[in-house]
């Protein structure tokens, strides 16, 4: 799909991964609709890129809604808003894990499926899903985050050739470990040696492939991540117990402790 002269609808683009994002759509000619709670993050962002600000809270149903009303002209959407939803189950409050179904699940179904009869009406337009690695290898202290993402996996598995027909492109990108901005790296957490890590642009990067080439996958990560997904894939558990072996489960249950701190 041409991204130049294309409106894009972009979730989550207060965080770090979502303005790398931004800013590589905005290279590629695309005219932005940025979204996000965080207004002072939000309309600079904006102005910088010459997009539009739009706050929104994908928690509450009636914002999902009202996004879709008033860009019903968006020929790709980017679902890159998440919480990060990590940590031991009994952990969360059901107000915290309804909160988070609602985030990072629920609200890119339905904005998709509320933006679905003006894309078909058009005959054209993509859906890009940002999952995580965790949907491919999950692990202790992040079942709430993983059952979200994987569910984001499964949705955009069984929308791809159901849209396709009707010009409709569905992608989704899987991001390992992402320094420098995104949820990792807000938590400061240190990875074992040999661990590596992406970058944002990476991602960006990956989320201008999988318009422009109408992929239906990416994973963004060291060969070693990607790997693992393989090998989860075959072998259910295996990488999880592995990883425990490596570093006693240090890494998931130190990003619980991080992330429930901004929770």
């Amino acid at each position: 799909m041409q991204l130049r002269g294309s409106t894009v609808l972009i979730t989550g683009a207060t965080g770090g991964l979502g303005a790398a994002i931004a800013r590589a759509l905005h290279c590629e000619g695309a005219s932005l609709v940025l979204t996000g709670r965080r207004t002072a993050v939000l309309e600079p962002l904006a102005q910088e890129l010459g997009a539009t600000a739009v706050a929104a809270d994908l928690s509450d149903a009636a914002d999902v809604q009202r996004l879709a009303d008033e860009h019903a002209d968006a020929d790709v959407v980017v679902h890159n808003a998440a919480l990060p939803a990590s940590g031991p189950l009994d952990d969360f409050s059901l107000e915290e894990l309804d909160r988070a179904l609602q985030v990072n699940l629920r609200a890119p179904i339905a904005l998709t499926r509320l933006l679905l009869p003006a894309m078909r009406e058009r005959g054209r337009g993509h859906h890009v899903f940002v999952s995580s690695m965790s949907a491919k290898v999950p692990t202790a202290d992040a079942s709430l985050y993983a059952a979200t993402k994987l569910g984001l996996r499964g949705f955009s598995q069984g929308l791809r050739p159901e849209l396709g027909p009707l010009g409709i492109g569905v992608s989704t990108v899987f991001p390992g470990f992402i320094r420098d901005a995104g949820m990792f790296a807000d938590t400061g957490v240190q990875l074992p040696p040999g661990v590596g890590t992406s970058t944002p642009e990476q991602v960006a990067a990956a989320v201008v492939r999988a318009i422009v080439r109408d992929r239906g996958e990416i994973d963004v990560a060291p060969l070693g991540v990607k790997a693992s997904g393989v090998l989860n894939g075959l072998f259910p558990g295996v990488p999880a117990r592995i990883a425990a072996r490596v570093d006693g489960g240090r890494v998931g249950s130190e990003m619980a402790a991080a992330q429930k701190v901004k929770r």
